[in-house]
């Protein structure tokens, strides 16, 4: 199929693209949207599984700061409403249950103390970083040589403290820890406004989720120009000539005066460009890996748990399957919804499994956690977007040691015609849906910029 020719092309229909395209539909720039899914949302993914009940698969809260995504919530008649969180937490630690309130849980003195120093340190050296340019911190080529598992273990003088922290890092980075240089760490920190900030509900980035899910937020911007979007059309080869730009796959091929790329950084790599992007990009794109997160839900007929005066909230160590579990409830409370965050290394062992025996294993864990009534779920599913050909992992791509210093802006740098938008372009909100939107309206209005010059 051969399209008339727009002038700008965007590559991804997650929230970032079509950020984008809906900043260059109301500029009245011609484009059109390629899609490899059959759907809208990206590393955003809202499954109806009935009239009155769905599940986040991908992305799912916004909180303070970002502000973008509350006002999109408003312009499309959409309702934020707050995470549950009252009651009892879980804290799952060297063998022994715990319930505690609060950000914090209850260890013993010299662990709370030794927390709460390196949580300070942390938000101390975030603070010094430019978000703009964090390799020009004084500081950068050590923040960059060392990683954040490194700089944790070195600074941790309890076993407990060290894994409390470490269970935070990891559903705050979605990684091992190993994976990422401590200079990203403190960027990506810096970006979401502070470590509270990433780690919290209330007045964090966990506050709020919307009603009906995610992805209908994506579907209510498209909407206007939905003829625009070709789905299940991934690229597979993109040539610029001097006649012009020739964007080609499966059964099409359609020319533009630019493209704008909001794909997850792995899957730039997998598409045949003629002549090549920059060797910095290209050797940063080979360094990049994405983070490993799966989701796993347990639905029952109603939240039980908060009638025993339990959040739903639980932190484990890595004897347990989930790093992390919450109420993920909807708003109304019709339905009890139990979600599980197991990452890195434990999602690999916990994927490996049937899936018949990892709902086995999380049932037992709530029944530690709850009681019996945790025994009679209505369903159980769970997801990662590691298993997804078009997102490869979420939440975003990672910089490990020495990327920052060694290749800077490289990947949201653009390369006319080239422009690169997605959540890992962002410089505010890095890693989160509000940063995937910023960097999809940067993105439009350099594109706009360089066709009216």
């Amino acid at each position: 199929m051969i399209t008339k020719s727009p002038q700008v092309l965007i590559i991804g229909g997650g929230f970032s693209g079509i950020a984008a395209a809906k900043k260059l539909h109301e500029s009245g720039i011609t484009f059109q949207v390629l899609e490899a899914r059959d759907r809208l949302g990206g590393r955003v993914h809202t499954r109806q599984l009935s009239e009155d009940l769905y599940v986040d698969l991908g992305g799912q809260w916004i909180g303070p700061t970002q502000d973008r995504m509350y006002e999109l919530c408003k312009e499309f008649g959409l309702e934020p409403f707050a995470t549950y969180d009252q009651g009892k937490n879980v804290l799952d630690l060297a063998g022994k249950i715990r319930t505690y309130t609060g950000l914090i849980p209850k260890m013993d003195p010299l662990s709370l103390i030794n927390l709460d120093l390196i949580i300070r340190k942390l938000e101390r050296l975030a603070q010094q970083i430019d978000i703009n340019s964090p390799w020009s911190n004084r500081q950068a080529a050590i923040f960059d040589s060392i990683s954040l598992d490194s700089f944790l273990r070195k600074n941790s003088k309890t076993k407990s403290c060290l894994a409390v922290i470490r269970v935070g890092c990891e559903t705050v980075f979605a990684c091992e820890l190993n994976e990422i240089s401590l200079l990203h760490a403190l960027f990506y920190i810096r970006s979401g406004t502070s470590l509270d900030c990433l780690i919290n509900i209330k007045n964090g980035a966990q506050q709020d989720r919307i009603k009906g899910g995610m992805q209908p937020l994506v579907e209510k911007m498209a909407a206007p120009f939905l003829d625009k979007i070709l789905f299940n059309s991934p690229v597979r080869k993109i040539e610029n000539t001097e006649k012009g730009i020739t964007v080609a796959g499966d059964g099409f091929s359609i020319s533009a005066e630019k493209l704008i790329f909001a794909v997850p950084p792995p899957l730039l790599s997998q598409i045949n460009f003629s002549p090549k992007l920059s060797l910095a990009k290209r050797q940063l794109l080979d360094r990049y890996a994405m983070g490993i997160v799966g989701k796993c839900f347990m639905i029952y007929p109603k939240p039980f748990w908060r009638e025993s005066g339990f959040s739903g909230q639980a932190v484990a160590d890595e004897k347990s399957p989930f790093q992390t579990l919450f109420d993920c409830s909807p708003a109304d409370g019709k339905y009890g919804i139990l979600m599980g965050f197991t990452i890195g290394n434990r999602a690999k062992a916990y994927f490996s499994k049937e899936e018949s025996d990892r709902k086995s294993e999380m049932l037992k864990i709530l029944n530690t956690y709850f009681g019996a009534s945790a025994d009679q779920p209505i369903q159980y599913i769970d997801f990662s977007m590691s298993d997804e050909e078009w997102s490869r992992g979420c939440y975003a791509g990672l910089m490990p040691t020495g990327a920052w210093t060694g290749f800077r802006d490289a990947y949201r740098k653009a390369e006319d015609p080239y422009y690169f938008a997605g959540t890992e372009a962002a410089t505010r909100w890095h890693g989160y849906i509000e940063g995937a939107v910023l960097a999809g309206e940067n993105a439009a209005t350099l594109v706009f910029n360089s066709l009216k010059q």
